[in-house]
């Protein structure tokens, strides 16, 4: 029996060691904290998984929320616009706002509730735990006792393994301050109160607001997640450590920059102690191979080698498909040694997917081109474009298509409105 080491508890990790753990692999699982330290700790993200990614975990059998969790069918857009020319010191309005229809259902399940879950669930069905911080001098013994180690821990020493790839990593700072709040009590939006939308709320050279339901430890609540410019108005939630002061602060900045959502979040609050989350980091893609002090080598996973920014929300998204791709590429090579050509050709085969979600979160980064304006506009008039620009969330390749060059923009946009008539 083959044996893999998987470091790191978090959804490629997981989703991996049970993958191999179901088709007879012995699976050795190290995780910094136990699943009940993960259950009761801070939230860890703003995972909003979309169709192909929650096919992945419902291939595995690992859709273990499916019923509980809130079914997202569509995505909206709004965009902020100057205060009305009658009340030049009022609230912002919004100068572009639709919804576009998903084709499916997305789901949001904290990943505090998930990976507590998951990490239960490899163990009752046999597979080996060791809670442990992982460092380097770890690995070259795993190395040794492992037919394959695969890197999954996205932070700390171990990515120092893994040189920066500086021709797909145009950012060498972060590009955005992010503020996560879970809450209850959120209301819906009033033109649509009975649908479950993820909303993307674009403030022009102040930052993000996205608003979506999830499923949390506590039951269905509600994310309210800003991504900020760095130095500017949103750029304000380092030094907070209080959980109170942390809402507080969110909610201020929703009713300068995006009061159409304050207006439903005047009676929120916390879901618990640990519903916040502030912090941020740099985009960047690195050298899927790491070589250990020993000689040995090991394969980074999901953001330890493709770290994007989650303004396009791909990071849950992606690791799902980074460790479908790589449970295949480990199934299809039998007894064969695990040697630096597979691992580069197993990234390689990811690489081409994730490939087209880093230009396209690098894109929403910068300030968006005219072409780009175009399209987003044109989406409120011509609902195909609103459900297509909804459903790249899902498979963002197809932005190749109509989203990055001004003429394919145009093109589409003009074949659309003409077949509308």
């Amino acid at each position: 029996m083959r044996k893999i080491l998987v470091v790191g508890a978090g959804q490629s990790g997981l989703q991996l060691a049970l993958g191999l753990q179901s088709h007879g692999y012995e699976v050795t699982l190290v995780s910094n904290r136990t699943a009940d330290e993960i259950r009761t700790g801070r939230v860890m993200s703003t995972q909003c998984m979309f169709p192909r990614a929650l096919g992945h975990e419902r291939a595995l059998g690992l859709n273990l929320w499916e019923q509980q969790a809130p079914r997202i069918t569509g995505l909206g857009v709004s965009v902020a616009g100057p205060p009305p020319e009658e009340e030049p010191e009022g609230p912002l309005t919004r100068a572009v706002d639709w919804v576009g229809d998903l084709g499916g259902f997305a789901q949001s399940v904290d990943q505090r509730l998930k990976m507590a879950g998951w990490t239960e669930l490899f163990t009752e069905r046999g597979g080996q735990l060791v809670v442990h911080g992982a460092a380097v001098s770890d690995l070259d013994f795993f190395t040794r006792s492992h037919d394959l180690v695969l890197v999954c821990a996205g932070k700390g020493e171990l990515v120092s393994l893994f040189a920066r790839d500086a021709e797909h990593s145009p950012y060498r700072t972060p590009q955005r301050a992010l503020a996560v709040s879970y809450v209850h009590g959120l209301g819906h939006r009033p033109e649509l109160p009975d649908a479950e939308t993820v909303r993307c709320n674009l403030v022009p050279g102040v930052g993000e607001l996205f608003v979506m339901p999830t499923l949390t430890t506590s039951g269905r609540a509600d994310i309210l997640f800003w991504e900020g410019i760095p130095g500017g108005p949103l750029d304000v939630f380092g030094t907070v450590t209080d959980p109170a002061e942390h809402l507080a602060l969110t909610l201020s900045l929703m009713e300068r920059y995006t009061p159409w959502e304050y207006a439903r979040a005047t009676r929120v609050e916390l879901t618990d102690a640990g519903g916040t989350l502030a912090g941020r980091y740099t985009p960047t893609v690195r050298n899927p191979v790491g070589r250990l002090p020993g000689g040995g080598a090991v394969l980074g996973v999901a953001d330890v080698v493709v770290a994007n920014d989650p303004i396009t929300g791909q990071g849950a998204n992606s690791a799902a498909v980074c460790a479908a791709v790589y449970l295949e590429a480990i199934l299809e090579h039998g007894d064969r040694e695990f040697d630096e050509e597979w691992m580069r050709a197993t990234f390689a085969r990811y690489w081409d997917s994730a490939r087209h979600v880093t230009k396209w979160s690098n894109a929403m980064l910068a300030a968006p081109p005219p072409h780009v304006l175009s399209l987003i506009g044109a989406a409120g008039r011509l609902p195909p474009v609103a459900d297509r620009f909804a459903r790249g969330f899902n498979d963002p390749a197809d932005f190749e298509n109509f989203f990055f060059e001004p003429e394919k923009t145009e093109a589409y946009l003009t074949e659309t409105a003409a077949a509308l008539g």
